[in-house]
């Protein structure tokens, strides 16, 4: 994600949600396909978060276990290796593991404020081949929420230098407490210049030495555990060319109340500085003669983890695909648990999606083949920066120009059968009416996110290949349980967020309610069962962001 500051502002500024315009559908599924075995994914997610496992970190045990698991239950049902005769697509990937991380401590106001590495702030790097990462006597500069968006008017870098210095970043965007959908960016609807990826990217762009972002829990969506766990032990970045060495030498975040000392120690106040942030105009804001100083070593490894492509070739038109992508990595080992558990095991997140894959190619199997082909593909470092997909979107194994769309998997609810589902991303391609007949045979409904400050259209995997214009359909399980009502389902949702999303206890449970699970997973399969039949070419709505570029690649197929 290097994207340049005019092609974040032709592609990632979003608009409001548009009705989805009439679309022509494929004959409904026949009556003898096959529903996804519940029993397969029982099966498959018990496994793959098992502890043998190890949370299933690329370029670990974890890796060789789920690659092996897959590619044997993909070769069973008799689909093909994808890749030119291959189950795989090398991903050059670099982990890079920080050791002996100095206290990110600053110095020059009344008195030195010191951030503890784990509990109160969290630091690594993108560059690749710096074995020693050392920040030294840098001077400190708030730059409110660290947006450069030219077709907005906004700079919050306007008449700033930074190199040299590290710069305090604000998560999210300017307006995300707006009730409403309209706003400069608009409104409680998260942009992509509200994502901490696009922070640190804008502040190498700008040349800062390093940049940490001040954690807040509504505005992130998550609470410091989940930044705790996902940021301390190995981290994989894109083996790039120069070793990434372009971007801020230190990147992290820093708990809010550490960083309202920080503000006092120089004479401000950190709430009063987030407000002003908030207004169009707003200056950055240097915390006068204070320093940041950190340093900590680097242990670099190169290797190549692996995408896993499996093809169901389509009777009829062979050369042309449906895509069905799910992340099968995690993050491994992780900060433990009070009871010493440290593995992060990933059930939910996302063995659920993961063993989908192959329920799903599994269902296809038993109806028969399709017109089209069907893509199965499984990417690693989703949990790192959705670096697996990126690495197909720039480099896909199928083109996009011959891709008809298709549908994302990432962490399926285990709460219970849900009246809705939640649209990531509703109204904006003319896959919600594939999706709105999936769902009306099953007489549930699709509604639009009600947390739309959280991002999650920036989270997952479908958005590499929006990117490239492909269209994709994101939905979750939704939060109006047919036990319990939406209050059932909120409180599902924040009991998992706050105790097992990104933790160790994120863990297979017998007890799971499954009911859900074969619903959305039956949708997932009618909607790219049709997309598979149809001789249609689903687009982005009119005016949506990447309707200019899936236009321009099918005109040159």
């Amino acid at each position: 994600m290097r994207s340049s500051v005019t092609a974040i502002a032709a592609v990632l500024a979003l608009s409001a949600p548009a009705l989805t315009p009439a679309v022509a559908l494929a004959a409904p599924a026949a009556k003898s396909d096959a529903a996804p075995s519940i029993d397969t994914m029982k099966r498959l997610v018990k496994e793959l978060s098992s502890d043998s496992y190890e949370g299933r970190a690329p370029g670990t045990v974890g890796e060789e276990k789920t690659l092996a698991l897959l590619t044997a239950e993909f070769e069973k049902l008799g689909l093909k290796p994808g890749n030119k005769g291959s189950w795989f697509q090398d991903v050059p990937l670099v982990e890079i593991t920080a050791k002996n991380v100095s206290p990110l401590s600053f110095t020059g106001g009344k008195t030195p404020i010191t951030a503890a590495y784990g509990p109160e702030m969290v630091i690594g790097t993108y560059r690749t081949t710096q074995p020693k990462i050392e920040v030294k006597d840098s001077p400190v500069v708030f730059v409110g929420y660290g947006i450069n968006a030219p077709e907005k008017g906004w700079n919050d870098y306007a008449g700033l230098d930074v190199k040299g210095k590290t710069v305090l970043i604000l998560v999210n965007d300017p307006d995300y407490q707006t009730p409403g959908l309209t706003g400069p960016f608009n409104g409680r609807a998260m942009t992509y210049y509200g994502r901490w990826t696009y922070k640190f990217e804008e502040a190498a762009r700008q040349g800062a030495t390093a940049a940490i972002i001040i954690h807040d829990t509504e505005p992130a969506a998550y609470g410091w555990n989940v930044v705790q766990s996902s940021w301390t032990g190995s981290q994989h970045v894109a083996d790039n060319p120069g070793g990434n060495a372009d971007q801020s030498a230190a990147i992290g975040w820093i708990q809010k109340d550490k960083a309202a000392a920080l503000f006092a120690d120089a004479g401000l106040n950190l709430d009063q500085q987030m407000a002003a942030a908030k207004q169009k105009g707003f200056k950055a804001v240097p915390l006068g003669a204070i320093k940041a100083n950190v340093s900590f070593d680097n242990d670099l490894r190169k290797h190549a983890s692996k995408n896993v492509v499996a093809l169901l070739p389509g009777k009829t038109r062979p050369d042309e695909y449906v895509l069905y992508s799910a992340h099968w990595d995690h993050l491994g080992h992780c900060q433990a648990a009070p009871d010493g558990d440290d593995i992060c095991n990933g059930a939910v997140d996302n063995a659920t999606g993961t063993a989908a894959l192959v329920a799903l190619a599994q269902a296809n199997v038993k109806a028969g083949p399709s017109d089209r082909s069907q893509v199965f593909l499984a990417v690693t470092g989703e949990e790192s920066g959705l670096l697996g997909s990126a690495y197909y979107g720039n480099n896909p194994v199928f083109p996009f120009s011959k891709t008809v769309g298709g549908v994302n998997m990432d962490a399926l609810s285990v709460a219970g059968l849900a009246k809705n589902v939640v649209v990531i991303g509703k109204g904006k391609s003319q896959l919600d009416a594939y999706l709105d007949r999936a769902l009306g045979a099953q007489g549930r409904v699709a509604t639009l996110e009600p947390t739309p400050e959280k991002g999650y259209y920036y989270r997952s995997d479908h958005f590499s290949f929006a990117k490239h214009g492909l269209p994709m359909l994101y939905f979750e399980g939704g939060e109006d349980l047919v036990k319990g009502g939406t209050a059932a389902g909120m409180a599902a949702a924040e009991d998992y967020t706050e105790h097992r999303y990104h933790g160790p206890k994120d863990e297979y449970d017998p007890n799971w309610d499954w009911t859900g699970v074969a619903a959305d997973l039956k949708l997932y399969y009618d909607v790219g069962r049709a997309l598979a039949n149809t001789t249609d070419w689903p687009n982005w709505v009119d005016g949506d962001e990447f309707r200019a570029i899936r236009d321009k690649d099918r005109a040159g197929k």
